[in-house]
């Protein structure tokens, strides 16, 4: 079938702007290119899968900037990290656009719009906020009046956060766009949180007496007037399903990383209920409102005690009658403080009275879940301080801490059907959406699948990488069984490795401990150098790993998908086990059984999905250009020897394979070149 006028005028851009880049000719990014007019023109979503090498930036890029010059809405590009936004917005649309000025009517706005708390507050800058931190690192200090007032001139910071502090001030006197990310070098937390207010906390454009000049309203309004906004998936989450104009209306939407859609968009809505945030609550209510709090009070210590004792877990029924009653309690307690400390109408802007509103406003929505949550199908667990959080894993708990409950979907399928690919045109890329050639996993967990579905399609554009002559895979199918940690045999073959190698070896762990564990122990064994995450910043750490041929760096999941390293620096990525997720994940539970209930595989469904897509991830991070020549190695013979194990490898990039051990060392002893 010939190209429309639209493809083939986006296909020619594509040429001229790879030719001007100096780039070659790729056959997957034309393909993809294809693809996503073809989708533009029909309106049907496309789940596309763009392997590593394949461009697949400009391959979307391209095609909206043309939309963009007859559509009277702008696209929108939706990421699920900061890195490949950054990436996206600093160096791929700046180079691409210029190569295309000459061959464009006009020129392309492309704006970028993050949520509140990614900028600076004029207003709390400017005291029109209270402060619950009267220490040396506060912004302001409380006068009698209880309002916060900045620090005089002559008054110097000695500690290092209120040093952060006044150098925070004085940035934002002089910066355009009031961005966290354009304070080089960074702030610890701490200190931004004196200068920002998170979504909750805003006084809202309506009330705010400084919302013209507003870092957030402004960049929202130049969003509204961009053809292309850049954001991440949880503004995309937030837009969809809370209907809170965060972004500007949109037809089309294209979102990259899209293997994370899922549960970045179930971290964005999953909440969390503590006596402490009631506490909280209630203590801002009594500083800033007339509001007695008694009740708030009473509620705290009620759900205080009907949560004593209470397991760490999955509540597979919701709440208990003990709990329900308290969280009734709280929830009444709530809405009678609502109403009490409601403002007057023409009331000027009080960010005290804001602040405990948003609060409690917060801890209603939370009580009305979890009292309908069995009815609405969401999940209801409890968990400690350390514990499981969506987004976050787990760490040890502390036995001691009151127990927290948690609510998620089950799940957000039916959430993205109705607020995402309803009215618009979604195109979903990731180098890992397909497992084998089937798209089915990825498009049932985002609502594709079933009775009433929009219509897709998905492609695979393949890669331009000769997987089978640049990479080995090598399972170490003679290993036992993993078992809790890393064990001795793992870390014999890993040494062995290593020493093969000399260096140059990326090796990726399943938990934090174990990375840590492994490189204090062959820090002993081996001369070449072992980084390991938190040794130093994860950029730090990459770019020395980088620098440094026969350096090794070690690390848990952030490493999985977050390095682009090129060259001999990565020879060697090892896997220590398969990234199943933790079989006491209340929402891998909840999710399982669901799928067992209906008649499906809910281990295959969820838990080796899930790792699938992980293991992909991770096993990318060898083969990242055409010169490449590496080894990856497994060490969990559940990979060659498990009734799943080909379900997993049908992920993977076609590597050539081996189990034979002789094999592997013997390739990455030539690779040293030593």
């Amino acid at each position: 079938m010939p190209d429309s006028e639209l493809s083939q005028q986006a296909l020619d851009l594509l040429d001229r702007a790879v030719d001007a880049m100096g780039g070659q000719r790729r056959d997957g990014q034309h393909e993809m290119v294809r693809r996503v007019v073809a989708a533009l023109e029909s309106g049907d979503h496309l789940l596309v899968q763009a392997g590593t090498g394949t461009g697949k930036s400009l391959a979307y890029l391209i095609p909206l900037i043309v939309n963009s010059l007859t559509s009277d809405k702008p696209a929108v590009i939706a990421t699920a990290t900061l890195a490949l936004q950054a990436q996206i917005v600093g160096r791929d649309v700046p180079r691409l656009l210029a190569a295309l000025k000459p061959m464009l009517p006009r020129a392309i706005d492309v704006a970028l719009v993050k949520g509140r708390s990614n900028y600076v507050c004029r207003q709390k800058l400017a005291g029109g906020f209270p402060t619950e931190d009267t220490g040396e690192g506060a912004l302001f200090s409380l006068g009698e009046d209880n309002v916060a007032h900045p620090p005089s001139a002559t008054s110097g910071p000695t500690s290092q956060l209120g040093k952060e502090v006044v150098r925070l001030r004085e940035w934002a006197q002089e910066t355009d766009t009031g961005d966290r990310d354009e304070i080089v070098p960074g702030v610890t937390d701490k200190a931004w949180r004196q200068v920002s207010v998170t979504s909750m906390e805003c006084l809202g454009a309506q009330k705010c007496p400084m919302a013209t000049e507003c870092f957030s309203e402004l960049a929202r309004a130049r969003g509204a007037e961009a053809d292309i906004v850049v954001t991440n998936h949880a503004m995309l989450a937030i837009s969809a399903f809370e209907g809170i104009a965060v972004l500007p209306d949109y037809d089309v939407v294209v979102v990259d990383e899209a293997h994370e859609l899922q549960d970045r968009v179930t971290g964005a809505v999953t909440g969390q209920l503590s006596v402490q945030m009631v506490q909280a609550a209630a203590s801002s209510t009594r500083k800033h409102t007339a509001v007695s709090v008694d009740a708030l009070q009473a509620s705290a210590a009620a759900l205080d005690l009907a949560l004593a004792g209470v397991p760490e877990g999955l509540f597979p029924q919701g709440l208990n009658e003990v709990q329900s009653q308290a969280v009734e309690q709280l929830r009444d307690a709530v809405r009678a403080a609502l109403s009490d400390s409601k403002p007057e109408g023409n009331a000027a802007a009080d960010g005290g009275r804001s602040i405990a509103r948003s609060r409690l406003n917060l801890i209603f929505d939370l009580c009305e879940r979890l009292l309908v949550a069995n009815d609405a199908r969401e999940v209801v667990w409890a968990s400690r301080p350390g514990s499981f959080a969506p987004g976050k894993g787990y760490q040890k708990a502390d036995e001691n801490e009151p127990a927290v409950l948690n609510i998620a979907p089950l799940s957000v399928a039916m959430k993205l059907r109705e607020g995402l690919f309803a009215d618009r045109t979604v195109v979903l890329t990731s180098a890992t959406l397909a497992i084998g050639e089937s798209f089915q996993a990825t498009a049932g967990g985002l609502g594709l699948l079933g009775p009433s579905a929009p219509t897709w399609t998905g492609a695979d554009v393949g890669s331009p990488f000769d997987y089978p002559k640049q990479g080995m895979l090598y399972v170490a199918a003679h290993l036992q069984k993993p078992g809790f940690g890393m064990s001795a045999e793992q870390l014999d073959e890993l040494e062995a490795l290593i020493t093969a190698a000399g260096g140059g070896t990326l090796a990726l762990f399943s938990s934090r401990r174990a990375a840590e564990d492994a490189a204090e122990k062959l820090r002993k064994k081996l001369k070449v150098k072992i980084l390991c995450q938190g040794d130093s910043s994860m950029s730090g750490l990459i770019k020395q790993f980088a620098d440094e041929p026969d350096t090794c760096l070690f690390g848990t999941m952030s490493l999985w998908q977050g390095v682009d390293v090129q060259g001999a620096s990565c020879r060697l990525v090892v896997i220590d086990r398969i990234p199943f997720p933790r079989p006491d994940d209340p929402l891998v539970t909840a999710r399982a059984r669901a799928v067992a209930q209906s008649g499906g595989d809910g281990f295959i469904a969820i838990s080796a999905t899930h790792a699938a897509v992980r293991l992909a991830q991770g096993v990318g991070r060898l083969i990242r250009s055409s010169q490449d020549r590496g080894v990856v190695a497994v060490l969990d013979s559940r990979l060659a020897n498990a009734s799943y194990g080909g379900f997993l490898r049908a992920a993977l990039p076609p590597f050539w394979s081996t189990k034979d051990r002789t094999v592997a060392l013997g390739a990455l002893k030539r690779l040293s070149g030593k």
